[in-house]
């Protein structure tokens, strides 16, 4: 009788399933180094020293971004 009782309860969990992913590959680790790659970017674009580095700033918010948007695809 504590089958039935206990049965509705247990229905609605279920195990998480171990993921697959190498852990430097989760959603969290990687969505930080994109969001530090975009903040590079950012810095490269405001300094006054060097005609490179702002030359170059717009192709590193750019990769920052795509990657960030990949990356958020990725499990948790």
């Amino acid at each position: 009788m504590s089958g039935e009782t206990d049965a509705p309860a247990r229905r609605g969990r279920t195990a998480a399933a171990p993921s697959r992913w190498p852990r430097f590959a989760r959603r969290g680790i990687m969505e930080n180094i994109a969001i530090a790659v975009i903040g590079i970017g950012v810095v490269m674009l405001m300094q006054p020293l060097s005609l490179w580095l702002y030359g170059w700033s717009f192709a590193t918010i750019l990769t920052g971004t795509v990657m960030f948007m990949i990356v958020s695809k990725f499990p948790a």
